[in-house]
This record gives C-alpha cells, structure tokens and sequence, in this order.
C-alpha cells in the first residue's frame, strides 16, 4: 500500500491477473447472459447469434488456462482477448445486419434432426425460423448484438491495456 496515496501499487503481476480475470469473467458471463435469455427468457438465437458464442467460449478456456499455467499467462490472456474481440467483432456486423446497413446471410439456416425424411421434415417444420435481421430485444436502443459489440470490443481493450508491459 502506498503510504501517501493510501492505494494498493498495480505491478506488473496484478495487472497480468486482473486481465485474467476479466478475460474469463466478461466472455463467461456473456455466455451465461445469452444462454438464459434464449432458455429462460425465449429468445431462439439466429445463426450470427450462435457464431458470436464461440469465441467467448474460446476466451474462457484460454483464460481458464491463463490462469492454470503462470509461464504461458501472458500470451494466453492475450489470445482470449482477440477472441473476445472476434466475437465483438461479429456482433458489430450482427447488429449492421439488424439496422440494414449492409447484408448478412442470404440462406435460411437452421438446426433439425431426424432419421428418415418424415422425422427430418417434422423437425424442420417444428423449429422456429430466426432472421438475422429482425432485432428480437434492445435494451437502451441497441440490441443484443449490439451490446455483445460494446462489451466485447471494451472488454478485449481494457484486456490488452492491461496486458502491456511498462
């Protein structure tokens, strides 16, 4: 602590833990976020929706072993903060697709299983067809896309500050 200021010192090591941290934090709670509102709350994801996940679930492993293996921390704190900037990424371009500044998919695109045709087509007939470009919830005027983009592209930022040797 230091006397005059009364705050604790960042170092070096509290800064490469405190990226860590928000590395498996942010992307884990992201994850957590957009599986309740599709399970508990009803909201069918579209498939730019499921490619945004993916990345978070690749920071949290390589925050996870960020935090497991000391000598690889950095550089493992540093790839899951691309990938948490990959999936801001696409939720940038989730959310243009939403507000019809550019396009997105130009196929339908959905998930059904079945072993014979009749069981195939009832599946397909079963689940619900999500457009990308429709926008199901905002909050504060924007979108889910558009705010996994925000804290994504924050997140990642802070993450690579933090990571920056002095």
């Amino acid at each position: 602590m230091d006397a005059r200021s009364g705050y604790l010192k960042q170092g070096a090591g509290s800064r490469l833990r405190l990226a860590q941290w928000l590395a498996l934090a942010i992307p884990g709670a992201l994850l957590l976020g957009a599986l309740g509102s599709q399970h508990l709350g009803g909201l069918n994801p579209c498939e730019m929706c499921f490619w945004q996940r993916w990345p978070h679930l690749v920071a949290v492993v390589l925050a996870g072993l960020s935090l497991a293996l000391s000598r690889a921390a950095r550089p493992l704190t540093l790839l899951a903060a691309l990938a948490i900037a990959a999936s801001g990424a696409l939720g940038l371009f989730h959310a243009g697709v939403e507000q019809g500044w550019w396009e997105g998919l130009t196929t339908c695109s959905t998930v059904a299983t079945g072993a014979t045709p009749d069981e195939l087509l009832k599946s397909i007939m079963a689940t619900p067809l999500i457009r990308c470009d429709q926008i199901q919830w905002t909050f504060l005027g924007l979108s889910l896309a558009a705010w996994n983009a925000v804290i994504s592209l924050l997140t990642a930022g802070a993450i690579l500050w933090l990571t920056k040797r002095r």
